[in-house]
Protein backbone atom coordinates (compact mmCIF):
# COMPACT_ATOMS: atom_id res chain seq x y z
CA UNK A 1 0.00 0.00 0.00
CA UNK A 2 1.36 3.40 -0.99
CA UNK A 3 1.35 6.21 1.57
CA UNK A 4 0.05 8.53 -1.17
CA UNK A 5 -2.60 6.47 -2.89
CA UNK A 6 -4.11 3.01 -2.96
CA UNK A 7 -5.76 1.24 -5.87
CA UNK A 8 -9.31 0.22 -5.05
CA UNK A 9 -10.54 -3.31 -5.55
CA UNK A 10 -13.92 -1.82 -6.43
CA UNK A 11 -14.66 1.29 -8.47
CA UNK A 12 -15.46 4.84 -7.35
CA UNK A 13 -17.72 6.66 -9.81
CA UNK A 14 -17.84 10.46 -9.79
CA UNK A 15 -21.34 11.49 -10.84
CA UNK A 16 -23.19 14.80 -10.88
CA UNK A 17 -26.84 15.09 -9.93
CA UNK A 18 -29.04 18.01 -10.97
CA UNK A 19 -31.39 18.66 -8.06
CA UNK A 20 -34.78 20.25 -8.54
CA UNK A 21 -35.26 20.28 -4.76
CA UNK A 22 -32.21 22.52 -4.25
CA UNK A 23 -32.97 24.98 -7.03
CA UNK A 24 -33.61 28.50 -5.74
CA UNK A 25 -32.43 27.80 -2.20
CA UNK A 26 -32.10 30.90 -0.02
CA UNK A 27 -28.29 30.64 0.24
CA UNK A 28 -27.78 30.45 -3.52
CA UNK A 29 -25.94 27.14 -3.14
CA UNK A 30 -25.47 25.02 -6.29
CA UNK A 31 -28.29 22.72 -7.33
CA UNK A 32 -25.84 20.58 -9.30
CA UNK A 33 -24.06 18.35 -6.79
CA UNK A 34 -21.26 15.80 -6.91
CA UNK A 35 -22.26 12.27 -6.00
CA UNK A 36 -19.73 9.52 -5.40
CA UNK A 37 -20.96 5.99 -5.98
CA UNK A 38 -18.73 3.06 -5.08
CA UNK A 39 -19.36 -0.31 -6.69
CA UNK A 40 -17.72 -3.36 -5.10
CA UNK A 41 -15.34 -5.90 -6.65
CA UNK A 42 -17.17 -8.08 -9.16
CA UNK A 43 -19.81 -5.47 -9.97
CA UNK A 44 -20.78 -5.63 -13.64
CA UNK A 45 -22.91 -2.78 -15.02
CA UNK A 46 -24.50 -5.11 -17.56
CA UNK A 47 -24.75 -8.14 -15.29
CA UNK A 48 -27.73 -9.63 -13.51
CA UNK A 49 -26.53 -9.44 -9.91
CA UNK A 50 -27.95 -6.65 -7.75
CA UNK A 51 -26.52 -5.20 -4.55
CA UNK A 52 -27.69 -3.61 -1.31
CA UNK A 53 -26.79 0.06 -0.82
CA UNK A 54 -25.34 2.00 2.09
CA UNK A 55 -25.71 5.78 1.96
CA UNK A 56 -22.90 7.78 3.60
CA UNK A 57 -23.63 11.30 4.88
CA UNK A 58 -21.08 13.73 6.29
CA UNK A 59 -20.61 15.58 9.57
CA UNK A 60 -20.93 19.33 9.92
CA UNK A 61 -18.48 21.31 7.73
CA UNK A 62 -17.94 18.21 5.59
CA UNK A 63 -18.45 17.83 1.87
CA UNK A 64 -18.16 14.85 -0.39
CA UNK A 65 -14.53 15.28 -1.49
CA UNK A 66 -13.38 15.02 2.12
CA UNK A 67 -14.12 11.29 2.13
CA UNK A 68 -10.94 10.94 0.08
CA UNK A 69 -8.76 12.99 2.44
CA UNK A 70 -5.59 11.24 3.56
CA UNK A 71 -4.27 11.90 7.09
CA UNK A 72 -0.95 10.76 8.61
CA UNK A 73 -0.76 7.00 9.20
CA UNK A 74 -4.39 6.45 8.16
CA UNK A 75 -6.20 5.64 4.96
CA UNK A 76 -9.29 7.58 3.88
CA UNK A 77 -12.67 5.97 4.40
CA UNK A 78 -13.14 5.31 0.69
CA UNK A 79 -10.18 2.92 0.93
CA UNK A 80 -10.98 1.34 4.31
CA UNK A 81 -14.56 0.71 3.17
CA UNK A 82 -13.25 -0.88 -0.03
CA UNK A 83 -11.12 -3.25 2.06
CA UNK A 84 -14.24 -4.54 3.82
CA UNK A 85 -15.34 -6.07 0.53
CA UNK A 86 -11.92 -6.79 -0.98
CA UNK A 87 -10.95 -8.84 2.08
CA UNK A 88 -14.22 -10.76 2.10
CA UNK A 89 -15.34 -9.43 5.49
CA UNK A 90 -18.79 -8.78 4.04
CA UNK A 91 -20.59 -9.45 0.76
CA UNK A 92 -20.49 -6.59 -1.73
CA UNK A 93 -22.53 -3.43 -1.33
CA UNK A 94 -22.87 -0.21 -3.28
CA UNK A 95 -21.83 2.80 -1.20
CA UNK A 96 -23.27 6.23 -1.99
CA UNK A 97 -21.42 9.31 -0.73
CA UNK A 98 -23.90 12.19 -0.60
CA UNK A 99 -22.96 15.89 -0.68
CA UNK A 100 -25.21 18.14 1.43
CA UNK A 101 -22.84 21.10 1.85
CA UNK A 102 -24.30 24.57 2.29
CA UNK A 103 -22.76 28.04 2.53
CA UNK A 104 -23.10 27.67 6.31
CA UNK A 105 -21.19 24.37 6.22
CA UNK A 106 -24.04 21.88 6.48
CA UNK A 107 -27.74 21.19 6.19
CA UNK A 108 -28.51 18.67 8.97
CA UNK A 109 -30.23 16.75 6.14
CA UNK A 110 -33.61 18.37 6.85
CA UNK A 111 -35.84 20.58 4.72
CA UNK A 112 -35.62 24.18 5.92
CA UNK A 113 -36.31 27.64 4.50
CA UNK A 114 -32.96 28.64 6.01
CA UNK A 115 -30.84 26.25 3.95
CA UNK A 116 -32.85 24.30 1.37
CA UNK A 117 -34.72 21.04 0.90
CA UNK A 118 -31.93 18.62 1.72
CA UNK A 119 -34.13 15.87 3.11
CA UNK A 120 -36.15 15.88 -0.10
CA UNK A 121 -32.91 15.97 -2.11
CA UNK A 122 -31.56 12.89 -0.34
CA UNK A 123 -34.72 10.82 -0.30
CA UNK A 124 -36.57 11.82 -3.45
CA UNK A 125 -33.69 12.56 -5.81
CA UNK A 126 -30.46 10.83 -4.77
CA UNK A 127 -32.02 7.47 -3.90
CA UNK A 128 -34.06 7.23 -7.15
CA UNK A 129 -31.03 8.35 -9.18
CA UNK A 130 -28.85 5.60 -7.74
CA UNK A 131 -31.53 2.95 -8.18
CA UNK A 132 -32.01 4.03 -11.80
CA UNK A 133 -28.32 4.10 -12.72
CA UNK A 134 -26.76 1.26 -10.69
CA UNK A 135 -27.59 -2.38 -10.07
CA UNK A 136 -29.19 -1.90 -6.66
CA UNK A 137 -31.79 -3.89 -4.77
CA UNK A 138 -34.36 -1.12 -4.59
CA UNK A 139 -35.94 -2.12 -1.28
CA UNK A 140 -35.77 -0.71 2.26
CA UNK A 141 -34.60 -4.07 3.58
CA UNK A 142 -31.52 -3.72 1.36
CA UNK A 143 -30.83 -0.04 2.00
CA UNK A 144 -28.97 1.52 4.97
CA UNK A 145 -27.68 4.96 5.91
CA UNK A 146 -24.60 5.83 7.97
CA UNK A 147 -22.88 8.98 9.21
CA UNK A 148 -20.92 10.66 11.96
CA UNK A 149 -21.86 13.68 14.10
CA UNK A 150 -24.40 15.69 12.07
CA UNK A 151 -24.29 12.78 9.64
CA UNK A 152 -25.02 10.45 12.54
CA UNK A 153 -28.01 12.63 13.37
CA UNK A 154 -29.18 12.41 9.77
CA UNK A 155 -28.71 8.65 9.86
CA UNK A 156 -30.92 8.41 12.96
CA UNK A 157 -33.79 10.56 11.75
CA UNK A 158 -33.97 9.62 8.07
CA UNK A 159 -35.21 6.04 8.62
CA UNK A 160 -37.78 7.43 11.06
CA UNK A 161 -39.09 9.89 8.47
CA UNK A 162 -38.72 7.58 5.47
CA UNK A 163 -39.09 3.97 6.62
CA UNK A 164 -40.16 3.14 3.09
CA UNK A 165 -36.59 3.82 1.95
CA UNK A 166 -34.22 2.84 4.77
CA UNK A 167 -34.32 -0.31 6.86
CA UNK A 168 -31.00 0.00 8.71
CA UNK A 169 -28.68 2.67 10.08
CA UNK A 170 -25.34 3.39 11.70
CA UNK A 171 -24.68 6.47 13.81
CA UNK A 172 -21.22 7.46 15.02
CA UNK A 173 -21.43 10.12 17.74
CA UNK A 174 -24.66 11.41 16.24
CA UNK A 175 -26.22 14.64 17.53
CA UNK A 176 -28.72 13.66 20.23
CA UNK A 177 -29.86 14.56 23.74
CA UNK A 178 -29.87 18.24 22.92
CA UNK A 179 -29.80 19.56 26.50
CA UNK A 180 -26.23 18.29 26.70
CA UNK A 181 -24.89 18.59 23.17
CA UNK A 182 -26.22 22.09 22.39
CA UNK A 183 -26.95 24.09 25.54
CA UNK A 184 -23.31 24.62 26.48
CA UNK A 185 -22.68 25.81 22.93
CA UNK A 186 -25.38 28.45 23.29
CA UNK A 187 -23.70 29.88 26.39
CA UNK A 188 -20.33 30.03 24.63
CA UNK A 189 -21.95 31.58 21.56
CA UNK A 190 -23.62 34.32 23.58
CA UNK A 191 -20.22 35.25 25.02
CA UNK A 192 -18.57 35.22 21.59
CA UNK A 193 -21.30 37.40 20.07
CA UNK A 194 -20.36 40.29 22.39
CA UNK A 195 -17.72 41.16 19.81
CA UNK A 196 -20.40 41.43 17.10
CA UNK A 197 -23.00 43.55 18.92
CA UNK A 198 -24.84 40.34 19.83
CA UNK A 199 -25.76 39.78 16.17
CA UNK A 200 -24.89 36.44 14.59
CA UNK A 201 -25.46 37.78 11.08
CA UNK A 202 -22.94 40.55 11.80
CA UNK A 203 -20.56 37.77 12.77
CA UNK A 204 -21.36 35.95 9.53
CA UNK A 205 -20.57 39.05 7.49
CA UNK A 206 -17.20 39.26 9.25
CA UNK A 207 -16.53 35.56 8.68
CA UNK A 208 -17.18 35.90 4.95
CA UNK A 209 -14.79 38.87 4.68
CA UNK A 210 -11.64 36.99 5.75
CA UNK A 211 -9.84 33.68 5.74
CA UNK A 212 -12.11 31.10 7.37
CA UNK A 213 -11.31 29.71 10.82
CA UNK A 214 -8.75 32.32 11.75
CA UNK A 215 -10.62 33.33 14.91
CA UNK A 216 -11.11 31.18 17.97
CA UNK A 217 -14.90 31.46 17.87
CA UNK A 218 -15.32 30.51 14.21
CA UNK A 219 -16.19 26.81 14.45
CA UNK A 220 -18.55 27.43 17.36
CA UNK A 221 -20.47 30.25 15.73
CA UNK A 222 -20.61 28.68 12.27
CA UNK A 223 -22.02 25.51 13.84
CA UNK A 224 -24.63 27.45 15.84
CA UNK A 225 -25.59 29.52 12.81
CA UNK A 226 -25.89 26.53 10.52
CA UNK A 227 -27.98 24.50 12.95
CA UNK A 228 -30.16 27.54 13.59
CA UNK A 229 -30.75 27.91 9.86
CA UNK A 230 -31.72 24.22 9.70
CA UNK A 231 -33.90 24.00 12.81
CA UNK A 232 -35.38 27.46 13.50
CA UNK A 233 -35.31 29.69 10.44
CA UNK A 234 -38.11 32.16 9.78
CA UNK A 235 -40.26 31.49 6.68
CA UNK A 236 -38.09 33.94 4.71
CA UNK A 237 -34.97 31.96 5.65
CA UNK A 238 -33.66 34.29 8.38
CA UNK A 239 -31.97 32.19 11.12
CA UNK A 240 -33.74 32.67 14.49
CA UNK A 241 -31.46 31.85 17.43
CA UNK A 242 -33.02 29.73 20.20
CA UNK A 243 -31.49 31.96 22.88
CA UNK A 244 -31.20 35.62 23.72
CA UNK A 245 -27.85 36.56 22.14
CA UNK A 246 -27.11 39.06 24.90
CA UNK A 247 -27.99 37.06 28.03
CA UNK A 248 -27.93 33.50 26.70
CA UNK A 249 -31.41 32.84 28.08
CA UNK A 250 -33.36 30.25 26.16
CA UNK A 251 -36.32 31.35 24.05
CA UNK A 252 -38.70 28.46 24.84
CA UNK A 253 -40.80 28.58 21.66
CA UNK A 254 -37.73 28.63 19.42
CA UNK A 255 -35.83 26.07 21.49
CA UNK A 256 -38.81 23.76 21.19
CA UNK A 257 -38.33 23.77 17.42
CA UNK A 258 -34.85 22.36 18.00
CA UNK A 259 -36.10 19.79 20.51
CA UNK A 260 -38.58 18.58 17.91
CA UNK A 261 -35.54 17.27 15.98
CA UNK A 262 -33.79 15.62 18.95
CA UNK A 263 -33.58 11.93 18.00
CA UNK A 264 -34.17 10.96 21.63
CA UNK A 265 -37.42 12.91 21.72
CA UNK A 266 -38.41 11.49 18.33
CA UNK A 267 -38.27 7.87 19.50
CA UNK A 268 -41.82 7.62 20.81
CA UNK A 269 -43.28 9.52 17.84
CA UNK A 270 -41.65 7.06 15.45
CA UNK A 271 -41.73 3.90 17.54
CA UNK A 272 -43.30 1.74 14.82
CA UNK A 273 -40.77 2.90 12.25
CA UNK A 274 -37.87 2.19 14.59
CA UNK A 275 -39.20 -1.24 15.53
CA UNK A 276 -39.21 -2.10 11.82
CA UNK A 277 -35.43 -1.60 11.45
CA UNK A 278 -33.40 -4.72 10.76
CA UNK A 279 -30.07 -3.34 12.03
CA UNK A 280 -28.90 -0.37 14.14
CA UNK A 281 -25.25 0.47 14.89
CA UNK A 282 -24.59 3.05 17.63
CA UNK A 283 -21.21 4.16 18.92
CA UNK A 284 -19.39 7.19 20.37
CA UNK A 285 -16.25 8.17 22.26
CA UNK A 286 -16.46 8.29 26.05
CA UNK A 287 -14.83 11.74 26.13
CA UNK A 288 -16.90 13.31 23.35
CA UNK A 289 -16.84 17.10 23.76
CA UNK A 290 -20.56 17.34 22.97
CA UNK A 291 -21.47 14.48 25.34
CA UNK A 292 -22.69 12.44 22.40
CA UNK A 293 -21.73 9.29 24.27
CA UNK A 294 -24.66 10.11 26.54
CA UNK A 295 -26.83 10.67 23.48
CA UNK A 296 -25.73 7.26 22.19
CA UNK A 297 -26.63 5.66 25.52
CA UNK A 298 -30.02 7.38 25.48
CA UNK A 299 -30.75 6.35 21.90
CA UNK A 300 -29.97 2.71 22.64
CA UNK A 301 -32.04 2.79 25.83
CA UNK A 302 -34.96 4.34 23.96
CA UNK A 303 -34.83 1.69 21.25
CA UNK A 304 -34.83 -1.10 23.80
CA UNK A 305 -37.68 0.57 25.73
CA UNK A 306 -39.97 0.64 22.68
CA UNK A 307 -39.20 -2.97 21.85
CA UNK A 308 -36.42 -3.02 19.27
CA UNK A 309 -34.84 -6.46 19.76
CA UNK A 310 -31.44 -6.26 21.39
CA UNK A 311 -29.88 -8.55 18.81
CA UNK A 312 -30.60 -5.96 16.08
CA UNK A 313 -28.51 -3.33 17.91
CA UNK A 314 -24.72 -3.04 17.93
CA UNK A 315 -23.62 -0.63 20.67
CA UNK A 316 -20.16 0.38 21.81
CA UNK A 317 -18.54 3.23 23.69
CA UNK A 318 -14.78 3.51 23.29
CA UNK A 319 -12.09 5.84 24.70
CA UNK A 320 -11.98 8.82 22.35
CA UNK A 321 -13.08 12.40 21.82
CA UNK A 322 -15.31 13.53 18.96
CA UNK A 323 -12.62 13.72 16.29
CA UNK A 324 -10.38 11.04 14.85
CA UNK A 325 -12.91 8.22 15.01
CA UNK A 326 -12.93 7.47 11.28
CA UNK A 327 -11.51 4.01 12.04
CA UNK A 328 -14.99 3.13 13.29
CA UNK A 329 -16.71 3.75 9.94
CA UNK A 330 -15.65 0.57 8.10
CA UNK A 331 -16.63 -1.51 11.15
CA UNK A 332 -20.19 -0.24 10.81
CA UNK A 333 -20.16 -0.78 7.03
CA UNK A 334 -19.09 -4.39 7.59
CA UNK A 335 -21.79 -4.93 10.22
CA UNK A 336 -24.54 -3.41 8.07
CA UNK A 337 -23.44 -5.20 4.90
CA UNK A 338 -23.74 -8.54 6.65
CA UNK A 339 -27.29 -7.78 7.75
CA UNK A 340 -28.91 -6.19 4.72
CA UNK A 341 -31.28 -8.36 2.71
CA UNK A 342 -29.93 -9.84 -0.54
Amino acid sequence: MSIWTSELAGTLHHDTIDSQALRGNVLGDPHERPLWVYTPPGYEPDGDHRYPTIYVIQGYSGQVAMWGNRTPFRQPFVETADQVFAQGRAPGCILVYVDAWTAYGGSQFVDSPGTGNYHTYLCDEVVPYVDANYRTIADRESRAITGKSSGGFGAMITPMLRPDLFGALATHAGDALYEYCYLNEFAKAARALRDYDHDILAYWKDFQSRVAFTKEEDMLLVLVLGCTAAFSADPDGTPRLPFNPRTGELLPEVWQRWLHWDPIRMIDRYADELRSLRAVWIDAGTRDEWFLDLGAEAFRAGLLRIGVPEDRIAFELFPAKHGGIDWRYPLAVEWLANRLQR
